[in-house]
């Protein structure tokens, strides 16, 4: 298991996910009388409770096999792999596991330097990604050897000072080894001589990877420790009006607004006073449909609102109410909840509602939000100030939600409640049942359940809402993970 530490309540260290020592013990005796093996419900703990896992970004030149390592590390084919370069845009992120240990690996497109349009875009995605990882492997074409691309590549590695592994790519056989050595000239170490497509070398190199990655890290946004001002992404589809709720929340123009979409390129992060303490905002350029085909500073921008979200403890997503809610508002909402950060829906422009279109957005809203119900909903207009003091109690409601934390003695006797009043309905003459559970994390709240069977995704849902109406939860995700064994006889 990895047992990573996490702050409990009185600032003492505790390991097992969020479980104390004594509560710990209480659980494996529970789990034990039911039939489950101990490195079964130490691994499920982990899983669900390790928040944060390091992060491996995948980078090289066009067509030097990057997708089909990636395929190879993660141990199945998921990646898309194609004989000509450019295939993969998009950065892509996998869960993987070599050793016992547990990381996420980022494919990446092609690096090329001095590129212009859609290329640009790519270059710009691959130094994001070796921006945000903790590692990186430098993929090569050891037939090739180093070119001048790979030669800046390096040059961009060494900027920004990440561990890297050099990985020798197409390395069939003894003969190609030579060709490997060559790749020492590079200056990044030994190069690892692979073939991504047979296997070869693979499991040596990811012994380095693991050498080079931390154990998976303490969440602290951005490198600043919880504790501080809390930390609130204002994300949104441009000219949403992101900007003008930055300047009227702060009480000044702090930053440039504009009818035209798209003028806030970077996150602004600013300090201000509102509600009696001091938040940390960040206001984000707005995210456009298919990012990838976007060119230049576009994309760029879309990149850093990522980034912004991933720093955030909490994201404020905003919605023009003048427009019908459109699939761009709730993939932003989407991401937001993915990234498993609190949230807060403002729905802006409120002052420009007339009745009809009042009576068809709260339609909408019925229709559209069904998934986010449990999401604090605030009424703002950012150009006349109209309820904007009523984000700070939203947020703080969504923050003390997304930290808190159900005792597994009150959880247990929760799902004994639901178990015995609505069972799950009867499959294949079977009928699965919850056996126990805990809550394993925080920020956001994360539960495993044991149960003697496949729970299907319908019961899942109905637990969760149940969990929502007992323990409330309101602004926050809420995950829950299922590790299903039939049950082998109690122990005496």
């Amino acid at each position: 298991m990895n047992d990573q530490m996490h702050p409990a309540d009185d600032g003492t260290e505790q390991g097992h996910g969020e479980l104390g020592d004594a509560e710990f013990a209480e659980f494996m005796e529970l789990a034990a009388e039911e039939g489950f093996d101990q490195e079964e419900v130490e691994g499920a703990l982990g899983e669900a409770g390790h928040g944060p896992l390091p992060v491996l970004a995948v980078v090289g030149r066009p067509n030097v096999g990057k997708s089909t390592l990636v395929n190879r590390i993660i141990g199945r084919r998921e990646a898309v792999v194609e004989d000509r370069p450019g295939v993969t845009r998009d950065r892509v992120t996998y869960e993987a596991e070599w050793a016992g240990r547990r990381f996420k690996v980022v494919d990446t497109g092609g690096w090329e330097q001095d590129v212009l349009g859609i290329d640009a875009s790519v270059a710009a995605q691959a130094e994001f990604a070796v921006e945000a990882a903790d590692a990186v492997v430098f993929v090569v074409d050891a037939a090739v050897g180093a070119t001048d691309t790979d030669e800046a590549v390096v040059k961009l590695l060494r900027r920004a000072g990440k561990p890297v592994v050099l990985c020798a790519n197409k390395v069939d056989g003894p003969s190609g080894e030579a060709d490997a050595a060559y790749l020492w000239s590079l200056g990044l170490g030994e190069p690892h001589p692979v073939s991504a497509l047979h296997g070869r070398g693979t499991g040596d190199m990811l012994d380095e990877v693991l050498k080079a990655l931390p154990e998976a890290p303490r969440q602290t946004f951005d490198g600043v420790p919880l504790g501080g001002p809390r930390r609130v992404a204002l994300i949104g589809r441009p000219n949403v009006g992101k900007s003008s709720m930055l300047n009227k929340v702060a009480g000044e123009e702090r930053v440039v607004v504009n009818e035209e979409a798209g003028t806030t390129r970077d996150p602004v992060d600013e300090l201000i006073e509102l509600g009696g303490r001091t938040w940390k905002f960040v206001d984000t350029a707005g995210i456009r449909r298919r990012v990838h085909m976007a060119e230049g500073a576009d994309y760029y921008a879309s990149l850093r609102t990522a980034a912004a979200l991933e720093k955030a403890e909490v994201a404020v997503v905003l919605i023009d109410v003048s427009e019908s809610i459109s699939v761009q508002d709730l993939r932003i909402i989407t991401m937001a909840v993915d990234s498993g950060r609190a949230v807060v829906l403002a729905y802006n422009k409120w002052d420009t509602l007339d009745e009809e279109r009042r009576y068809y957005l709260e339609r909408e809203i019925e229709r559209d939000l069904v998934q986010v119900r449990w999401a604090p909903r605030v009424n703002v207009s950012a150009r006349t100030g109209r309820h904007v003091e009523k984000l700070v109690p939203a947020i703080e409601t969504a923050l003390e939600s997304w930290e808190t934390r159900v005792p597994t003695g009150k959880l247990n006797a929760f799902l004994g409640e639901i178990v015995a009043a609505h069972p799950h309905p009867v499959r294949g003459g079977k009928q699965p049942r919850i056996l126990f559970g805990t809550q394993a994390g925080t920020r956001p709240p994360r539960f495993v359940l044991f149960a003697s069977g496949f729970l299907e995704a319908g019961y899942r849902r109905f637990v969760e809402r149940r969990l929502r109406e007992k323990f409330g939860f309101e602004g926050t995700p809420v995950q829950l993970s299922v590790r299903v064994r039939e049950k082998r006889g109690r122990k005496k």
